[in-house]
């Protein structure tokens, strides 16, 4: 069967917080031959269709989480942000290209020091890097926003990607700065 999916119910023994609720519903799909590009198209197209059918329109405001009004645009095409390049241009910093490199997690650990971005042990590189996003990334996803691209250290299961070194072919869709959609070109290479 060339595309598989299932809607279903998941239950994680996991907390509960703003953003994550241990019960929820899924749709989870394998599409073969297919990458993220494909399910990226997929999932602007379907979401955007969706929205268009209910609301009459893809713009309409909501309640932000200061009890401000805020306006979510879903007119394609939406926003692609390459995760490690707008990390560097937001921060205004270089970082190592050797994410794997254990001075790579010092560099990482000091920076989020200097700004103040709190992260629990265990302080690996790529915990580090995921507070660094969620503070001074995800806030500015407020219209539907991919985020592309994740280092390998962070996507054990993605396809390394193609043309850029040491990243994944992984995407999140953020949309009013919470993460609804995870999708990866799946990592094929019994090798690796």
């Amino acid at each position: 069967m060339n595309k598989v999916f299932e809607i279903g119910k998941n239950f994680r023994n996991e907390q509960i917080d703003l953003t994550h609720n241990p019960e929820f519903t899924a749709l989870e799909l394998y599409w073969a031959f297919a990458d993220y590009n494909d399910l990226l198209t997929m999932t602007e197209q379907l979401l955007s269709k969706i929205v268009l059918a209910i609301k009459g329109s893809y713009k309409f405001k909501i309640n932000g989480d200061k009890n401000e009004e805020i306006e979510i645009d879903f007119t394609p095409p939406w926003r692609k942000v390459s995760m490690m390049e707008e990390l560097e241009k937001v921060l205004n910093r270089k970082f190592p290209e050797d994410l794997e490199a254990p001075e790579t997690r010092e560099f990482f650990d000091k920076l989020c020091a200097e700004l103040k971005v709190g992260c629990s042990n265990p302080r690996s590189t790529s915990r580090l890097i995921d507070k660094l996003v969620g503070e001074f990334i995800e806030p500015s996803c407020i219209s539907p926003t991919f985020l592309m691209d994740h280092p390998q250290l962070m996507c054990p299961l993605a396809k390394y990607h193609r043309s850029k070194k040491g990243m994944t072919e992984r995407f999140e869709l953020f949309i009013n700065k919470k993460e609804f959609v995870n999708a990866y070109t799946e990592l094929n290479d019994p090798f690796v």
